[in-house]
């Protein structure tokens, strides 16, 4: 399992950049860097490519519609070659909202065009002259849709100018409906869902990674699975509840204001994983001008366990969890003012103070416990066939991990243990208190 980082949207990145080489020491293998209507993420991925030697970068993500495919190509080429072949080439359709808000493009056909600009940037990358005649991209232009010289193109086909470092640059997908789920299983390197809940994974997303992994290139190999998820590790029940609080306003906007009424994708992921009323109320809370009672609305649950937060104990256990499958795991960091699980005032003492025990925790497992990406990305035991409808085969006892202070809850309050069922209340006597304050937010 690598450990990644996505940068903020805004606000930090000098600071940040200035750390990376301690996170490196600490145990961090990648950062990726946003963009969604804010900076561009290329001129930061530059300097960051500049400012290491070692960490990768990557583009969390390059939206398909605002680049043409060949642009993407280049730019990718060129990231990789500043970086010493350290870049991965995240891309997403985004949602309508963006694209034809911000930038006046129309969204249309995002499986199509995912699946030629893929295509396409494969090509430039082997230095292949450029002739592509798909439905949504025809390079170069035809006579009669560009300029033309007695009735002949002026466009030739060209092939990129330099020599790539690699020929093959990983490419990550991100993705959360079924049909670009599969896409990803079959075309990319990597797929990156957001707001991964493991327990309901195989559930909302099992039949759409068989069906891509069915198609799957073999010289693609595994398909690596990105996983985001914040990360304190406390001891203290409080600052843990104060920190699942602090990542609501940002699960609210995507919930919220990420689309409309019916048009929401990620509103339609909650609904999928079991949240349906909850996804409703904050969604009409929030189109009624009411965005403060929208974010109280988010669902306790969803918070919880869409995040690594507790004890050091709980979030092994969190990782254990058999539809996990991440073979990348993305973890958000910390600045005050939000409460400081370090004991630290300092901002970059905070954020330090989360890496290098997860960076320890997963480096341990990795050796000892045999954490590591299984063949269709939903499972932890690496080259075992994994049942995309329920759990890996048991392993074998281990030693005590470092640092544990006992088994955490077994499954998320309102989770039923049998996959696919919604339990309608939590047993509050196993919970103790229903809010689940016992160590984790």
């Amino acid at each position: 399992m690598r450990i990644g980082m996505p940068l903020n949207y805004s606000g930090g990145f000098t600071e940040t950049v200035a750390e990376l080489a301690d996170y490196e020491k600490a145990g961090l293998n990648i950062v990726f860097v946003p963009e969604a209507y804010s900076f561009d993420a290329v001129s930061q991925l530059g300097f960051i490519a500049a400012r290491t030697e070692q960490l990768e970068i990557a583009s969390g993500i390059l939206q398909i519609y605002t680049r043409t495919p060949t642009l993407t190509a280049m730019t990718a080429a060129g990231l990789d070659y500043v970086s010493g072949g350290r870049f991965t080439l995240g891309i997403g359709a985004s949602v309508p909202q963006v694209i034809e808000g911000f930038h006046g493009v129309l969204y249309t056909a995002p499986l199509g065009r995912t699946r030629e600009l893929v295509e396409i940037c494969r090509t430039v990358w082997r230095r292949e002259r450029l002739e592509y005649q798909g439905r949504h991209n025809q390079i170069p232009l035809p006579a009669d849709r560009g300029t033309s010289h007695d009735h002949a193109r002026v466009g030739k086909p060209l092939k990129l100018i330099n020599h790539p470092v690699r020929e093959r640059i990983p490419i990550v997908i991100a993705a959360i409906g079924p049909q670009n789920v599969a896409l990803a299983a079959e075309i990319a390197e990597g797929w990156e869902p957001i707001f991964y809940l493991p327990e309901r994974a195989a559930e909302v997303w099992g039949a759409s990674l068989a069906q891509g992994t069915a198609k799957r290139d073999p010289s693609l190999g595994d398909l690596d699975v990105v996983v985001a998820a914040p990360l304190a590790i406390t001891d203290d029940a409080d600052t843990a509840v104060g920190l699942c609080d602090a990542i609501r306003p940002m699960l609210a906007l995507y919930l919220d204001g990420m689309g409309a009424k019916g048009r929401n994708f990620y509103n339609n992921l909650a609904r999928r994983y079991g949240f349906e009323a909850e996804a409703q109320a904050v969604q009409d809370l929030y189109l009624a001008g009411k965005k403060n009672d929208a974010t109280a609305a988010v669902p306790d649950e969803l918070l919880h366990w869409t995040s690594l937060i507790g004890p050091a104990g709980y979030v092994w256990d969190r990782l254990e969890v058999p539809a996990s499958g991440a073979a990348t795991l993305n973890v958000t960091r910390w600045r005050d003012p939000l409460p400081s699980w370090s004991g630290s005032s300092s901002g970059s003492e905070s954020s330090l103070a989360t890496c290098e025990p997860l960076s320890n925790m997963l480096v341990a497992s990795d050796r000892r416990y045999g954490f590591g990406y299984a063949h269709r990305g939903v499972g932890l035991v690496p080259g075992r066939p994994v049942n995309l409808h329920g759990s890996t085969d048991a392993r074998s006892s281990r030693p005590p991990r470092p640092g544990h202070r006992g088994r955490a809850q077994a499954r998320p309050p309102g989770l039923s243990a049998r996959p696919g069922a919604v339990a309608e209340a939590a047993d509050s006597a196993q919970l103790g208190d229903p809010t689940g304050r016992q160590g984790s937010c």
